[in-house]
């Protein structure tokens, strides 16, 4: 089992470094992989527990400490209605449907399908957006909806499992438990993002606290489950807290957290696209005593009103806010976009796979449904997402503008408080500076400088007049070039025995540091 772990991972992995070679989306590129590769290796079974209490929180958590406290409050409302108010009307949508399709399933689990696969998994969609300069405020509320959409998702899963296998249970204990996970969870998640914030404050030590940071999400996770809380989102709102005070960290915490968090997010979300393609077998071997063109039926009827069912919840509220403000509100082309963006992912297979306490038949089907319904959502809204953007023409261009306009004025306003510090500190040195200290000096005004103008020659695209390349574009390339002639220099030296090895690594950092600066 190890070893087939480890193939698992290794393969996952050169799946998704092609895909960002060839600058395709990996999740989709990872499941079709999956997909195929199923019928000719051994079985590798989804572990429930494996993706909710290992794969899941750190991912969460990784989204949150990435995203935009401001914007996301900002946001608010439209991340409400979806993450909330949608997996509602889904759950009832599809819950009803299925019953109708399926009078002999009970009406719980009906139910608990629907709310398996009510909340989407915004990383396919998030990574295509991004890369084809979707608006910010439509990749916000993505954000938003995938960060807390999990938690109204599972509240109900549990509601209505528990009803399938222990009984009736009523509208008001269904409630009072989504309320009690919901408040759970925000007050784990504000206590231990107050205890963290308070260790950070004391330890200034960076491999310290992205030691610690690797272990919040699963202490987060688990503090909340152990008392029947929203482990999603106590993690969540330890990442937004956390994310939100990144600044008061010191430089190596944050030049450190952003490598690693940049490493686990590519290796997990790597293994868990492919896992999901993997299921194919497994899911369909579990189908017994219904006829395949009936189980293909209702597995079309599913993935249908799941897609239709967010298209009718997303319109229905764009027009009432736009009737509420007056016309105001996101324009067709957005909706259409949030429509669109409804790909269902990890999380889903794994509450369908660990249903238990049911008929096996009912199981296995509910188990194929759900495995349908997410592969469906992925091929088919994956793959036409990008061409959709395109063709909507929805773009950030505007923003991008504005944002490089906003960096540039920060970094003149910013050169100037610099440069009166460095006047203060120069007057209050003994006497003249000498000429080293005039030339150290001058150094740091041009460097201020230099920082400066770049910012503004970002404003042209990173060229000059008539596309010529500009100072900065020149001093970046041509410095890029004398680091790696210097490179060369130390590392024949350490071949030569002339230098150690631990010399070398300390230059070589050094340089690397530099050349990153250069390239930020």
């Amino acid at each position: 089992m190890g070893f087939q772990l480890l193939l698992l991972a290794g393969g996952a992995v050169g799946v998704a470094a092609i895909a960002r070679r060839r600058g395709w989306p990996a999740p989709l590129l990872l499941v079709a992989a999956g997909l195929l590769v199923s019928p000719l290796v051994p079985a590798v079974p989804l572990q429930p527990q494996l993706v909710l209490y290992v794969f899941l929180p750190p991912l969460l958590y990784s989204a949150a400490l990435d995203s935009s406290y401001l914007r996301l409050r900002d946001a608010k409302r439209a991340v409400g209605l979806l993450s909330v108010g949608l997996v509602l009307f889904t759950t009832a949508v599809v819950g009803l449907v299925v019953h109708l399709m399926l009078p002999d399933l009970p009406l719980a689990l009906a139910f608990a399908l629907g709310a398996i696969i009510a909340p989407p998994d915004a990383v396919a969609a998030v990574a295509v957006g991004r890369r084809l300069g979707l608006p910010r405020r439509s990749l916000t509320i993505l954000i938003g909806e995938s960060l807390f959409n999990d938690a109204t998702a599972l509240t109900l899963y549990r509601v209505a499992i528990g009803a399938a296998v222990g009984g009736a249970v009523s509208l008001w204990e269904g409630l009072g438990e989504f309320l009690f996970a919901a408040a759970g969870g925000v007050a784990i998640g504000l206590a231990l993002a107050f205890v963290f914030a308070w260790i950070f404050r004391h330890t200034r030590d960076s491999l310290v606290e992205n030691t610690l940071m690797l272990l919040i999400p699963f202490g987060a996770y688990l503090a909340a489950e152990s008392v029947h809380a929203s482990g999603v989102i106590a993690v969540v709102i330890v990442g937004l807290y956390l994310g939100h005070r990144m600044h008061l960290q010191g430089f190596g915490t944050r030049l450190v957290s952003d490598s690693v968090w940049k490493v686990t997010d590519f290796f997990l979300e790597a293994i868990v696209f492919a896992l999901i393609g993997l299921q194919l077998v497994t899911v369909i071997e579990g189908i017994t005593g219904y006829s395949p063109w009936a189980v293909a039926g209702y597995a079309a009827a599913v993935l249908v009103v799941t897609i239709v069912s967010r298209f009718v919840w997303v319109f229905a509220v764009t027009t009432v806010v736009k009737v509420w403000r007056k016309g105001a509100g996101p324009s067709a082309a957005e909706s259409v976009i949030l429509g669109w963006a409804g790909m269902r992912g990890v999380v889903s297979l794994a509450a369908a796979f660990s249903i238990s306490g049911v008929a096996e038949r009912d199981r296995a089907l509910l188990l194929f449904l759900t495995f349908t319904t997410v592969i469906g959502t992925l091929l088919i809204q994956g793959t036409t997402f990008p061409a959709l953007i395109r063709r909507l023409g929805v773009s950030s261009e505007q923003e991008q503008y504005e944002d490089r306009l906003a960096e540039a004025a920060a970094q003149q306003a910013a050169l100037e408080s610099g440069l009166a510090e460095l006047e203060r500190l120069v007057g209050e040195l003994d006497g003249e500076p000498d000429e080293i200290q005039r030339q150290v000096i001058e150094q740091l005004r041009e460097k201020s400088w230099r920082r400066s103008l770049s910012a503004w020659e970002r404003l042209g695209g990173g060229t000059g007049a008539g596309g010529a390349e500009t100072p900065s574009a020149l001093y970046r390339r041509l410095r890029r070039d004398m680091l790696q002639a210097e490179r060369q220099v130390f590392v024949r030296l350490r071949d030569e025995r002339r230098l150690d090895d631990e010399v070398l690594r300390e230059v070589m950092a050094q340089l690397d540091f530099e050349e990153a600066i250069l390239e930020r």
